[in-house]
Formats: structure tokens, C-alpha cells, sequence
């Protein structure tokens, strides 16, 4: 039965939506369907609500506008709406499928709804370690490893670097080299996208009309960002406070576009909202387990668009001469690029600490210059990066862990790993799901 609190909330909130407890509605695949898409819209108007208290929240809606009004006018508060997540969270409880898609559906929307009932907790005041935070907004418990993992990379790397110094400072000097000068930056990364999409499109068919706009920022913690506008149409920013190096037109290309966040939003609102009517995916919250998949998958897409050495061969032939840059250093870069990558972990570790208060920034900082190979500005940026977004940082490489685990699970032609790739796009689905 449903307690006081959560009556006074479902007024507030669901304006007068008069359901029946789940149970009495379970008689056919009908009530069932209806039930569910109940549920889901009381999420929306939830994670909408969560919205007008964090603005990072939101990171993308295109439903329908009355509900983003309705959101703002009942003012839920966080307790309200941590109180409401979990009893749609209970009501889901009772609901058994027979359909797997649809029990897919219903496993997602659970998890989505701790991640909802998690942030609204935290905003009310609630604290939770670093580990307990990830495995209820991102559905994954992100392992711990030692330094001493850090230190054997960082011999290896220390052979293979030319010059005095410190790793770090040697990677950063040879980096340099690699810079896309400013003047020949839309230039290369127009050319890079283009690629992507002409790869990707090659096994995945999107809808018509599908597009986007690319926009050069300033003052922003990240280095891309795609705000996914609805109706197959993203706005991609590329942030250019920092140097930005010849890996990173591919990196960005492929992770804010092709086969990335673009194609993930498109393909979630053309098969399970325009296809289905599953309204809860009209909206993407940030801080929940959604990101995972859509952050690894952009950075596994890479690799999906580039397999073995086509990206090398591709950026000597197209990107290098595009940037003015020498193609015959090509292998020498990615030889160190590729040994320096196994060390993405370490900014999970660094965030680890950091929030959970055994350092502090400019330790966490020293940190990411040692272990993550930044340079002092990019180190910076990554804590203010951390600061505001904190345990999100392991979607990149944990979430990339995942998704290559999944993809590549008994699919050897590049084929099947498309269609496996496909399939994680655009079907309800979460980390711990992935592995079943």
C-alpha cells in the first residue's frame, strides 16, 4: 500500500493520475504495456523535476513540452522526488514480462530510477563514497588498482620516450609536435566526421535527414560535448581552450558523432520512442546508467570505425598532410599514444581519492600529471572536470571495457560486431545487463 507521503507526492506531481496499484492491472499485455507507460512518464516528469534543482542533469528531452512545464510548476523538492523514484521503483517491482525486450525495458527503468532517487538523495545531502555513488548511478562497481599497475606502464613508456625529464613532461613535448594548428582545425576535424559517418553508415542505416551542427567553444571543463536536440539533430561543441592534437579529430569525431553519442540518441528515439512509445527515453539523464553505455560505446566506437591499423593509415594519408603535420612520424606517435592509453584508469583513481577525501585538488592535480600524462593545464581542467561531474569519469574507460567485452563476445567478422554494436544502441540495457 502506498504511504501518505507518497500519495501527498503522486498529487503533487502526477496531477491527479489516477493508477491502480500494480497488481490489478496485470490481467493482459495490454494493462501490462499501459502500466508501463505510466510508470515511464511519471519517470519523465521525475528526472524533468531533478532537472530544475541540478542543471547538469538534463542532458537531453524531446518529448513533449507540457511535461517539462509540469515538471516546473509542481516544484517537487529533492526529497520528494527520491521519496517517488523509489515507490515507482516498487511498483516495477511487480511487474514480470514474458516479452525479453519489454523485460529489458522494465530492468533499465528500475536502475534509471536509483540513479534518479541517488542524485535527488545527494542533492538533499545524503553522501555517498565514491564506489557506492558509481554502482547506484551507473550500475557498475569500478575496480581499484594499485599504483604499482601504474608504475610498470610508466617504465615501459620511460624506455620508449626520447629526451630528459619526467614521462610526463617527455609525452607532453612530443605531443606538441602533433598539434592541429588553430587555423586548420575545422578544416581537419569537418574531414574526420565525414570519415566517421561514411564508415559508420556503411553498416548502420540512419534515418533521413539525420544531422548536426559543430560549434568551437571556450570555459568548459570537458573537450566535446554533443547536446543531442531531438528529431536526429545534435549540436556538437569542441572546446578549444587547450591544445588540441592530431588523435584527438578522430577521438572527438567518432566519440561526439559517428558511431557515438549522435548516432546512439538517434537510434534510441527512432526505435523505442517513435517505434515503441517508450517515453522514458525521450529524456537522457545524465548521472545515470544510461551514460555508461553511451559513453563507452563512443569511445569503443573508434575502434568499430577504425579497426586494426586503418585509423594510422587513414590520418597519414588524409589528416596529417590536412594539419601540415609530418605523416612520417605517424607510427612513432601512436606507439607512444597507444602504450600511454592502458593509463586512463588512473584518472578513475585520482577521482577516487579525491572525492572520497584522501587527498585534495592540487594533490589529485600532481596525480593526473604523474599517472595520467597531463599536462598542468590539462590536469587542472580534469579536476574541475571531477569537481563537478565527479565518478562520471568512469564511463570513458570502464564503460569502453564493457562495451568491447559485449561487442566482442563470440562476433569475429567485422559484421556481427557491427550488429552487436547496433543491437547495445539501440535496445534498453545497462552495464550489469551487459554481462548476462
Amino acid at each position: 500500500m502506498r504511504s501518505a507521503l507518497y500519495l501527498l507526492v503522486s498529487l503533487v506531481l502526477f496531477s491527479g493520475c489516477d493508477r491502480e496499484p500494480v497488481e490489478s492491472v496485470m490481467s493482459s499485455g495490454a494493462a501490462l504495456s499501459s502500466e508501463l507507460d505510466a510508470v515511464a512518464k511519471d519517470y519523465v516528469l521525475l528526472v524533468l523535476a531533478l532537472g530544475e534543482h541540478d542543471g547538469d542533469f538534463v542532458d537531453a528531452y524531446h518529448g513533449p513540452a507540457e511535461w517539462r512545464e509540469q515538471a516546473r510548476t509542481n516544484a517537487l523538492t529533492p526529497a520528494q522526488i527520491a521519496t517517488a523514484s523509489q515507490r515507482l521503483r516498487n511498483e516495477l517491482d511487480g511487474i514480470e514480462p514474458d516479452d525479453e525486450l519489454v523485460q529489458q525495458r522494465v530492468t533499465l527503468l528500475g536502475k534509471q530510477l536509483l540513479a534518479v532517487q541517488t542524485r535527488a538523495q545527494q542533492l538533499d545531502g545524503v553522501e555517498f563514497s565514491f564506489d557506492q555513488e558509481a554502482q547506484r548511478l551507473y550500475d557498475v562497481l569500478p575496480p581499484s588498482l594499485p599504483q604499482s599497475h601504474f608504475d610498470e606502464l610508466l617504465g615501459q613508456l620511460d624506455r620508449l620516450l626520447p629526451g630528459e625529464g619526467s614521462v610526463s613532461q617527455r609525452r607532453n613535448r612530443l605531443q606538441a609536435d602533433f598539434e592541429i594548428p588553430t587555423d586548420k582545425l575545422d578544416a581537419v576535424f569537418s574531414e574526420a566526421i565525414a570519415e566517421c559517418q561514411r564508415r559508420t553508415q556503411a553498416y548502420i542505416d540512419l534515418p533521413e535527414g539525420e544531422r548536426f551542427v559543430v560549434e568551437y567553444v571556450n570555459d568548459k571543463p570537458w573537450s566535446g560535448y554533443n547536446w543531442f536536440q531531438g528529431d536526429a539533430y545534435s549540436l556538437i561543441q569542441v572546446n578549444t581552450d587547450l591544445p588540441i592534437y592530431i588523435d584527438r579529430a578522430i577521438d572527438l569525431a567518432c566519440h561526439e558523432g559517428y558511431p557515438g553519442h549522435h548516432v546512439f540518441n538517434t537510434l534510441l528515439e527512432r526505435e523505442l520512442v517513435e517505434k515503441r512509445g517508450w517515453m522514458e527515453f525521450s529524456v537522457y539523464p545524465l548521472f545515470s546508467p544510461m551514460s555508461l553505455i553511451a559513453e563507452g560505446s563512443a569511445n569503443y566506437g573508434i575502434q568499430m570505425a577504425f579497426p586494426g591499423d586503418e585509423r594510422e593509415r587513414y590520418e597519414a594519408e588524409v589528416l596529417f598532410p590536412l594539419a601540415g603535420l609530418n605523416s612520417e612520424r605517424v607510427d612513432e606517435y601512436y606507439a607512444i599514444e597507444r602504450l600511454a592509453e592502458q593509463l586512463n584508469h588512473a584518472g578513475n583513481e585520482a577521482a577516487r581519492r579525491y572525492l572520497d577525501g584522501d587527498i585534495d585538488a592540487a594533490t589529485a592535480q600532481i596525480w593526473l600529471e604523474d599517472y595520467a600524462l597531463m599536462s598542468p593545464e590539462r590536469a587542472a581542467q580534469r579536476v574541475r572536470f571531477i569537481e563537478r561531474y565527479r565518478s562520471y569519469v568512469i564511463n570513458y574507460n570502464l564503460g569502453q571495457d564493457r562495451v568491447r567485452e559485449y561487442v566482442e563476445r563470440g562476433a569475429d567478422a567485422a559484421s556481427s560486431r557491427w550488429q552487436r554494436f547496433e543491437r547495445l544502441l539501440s535496445t534498453p540495457i545497462s552495464a550489469s545487463m551487459l554481462q548476462q
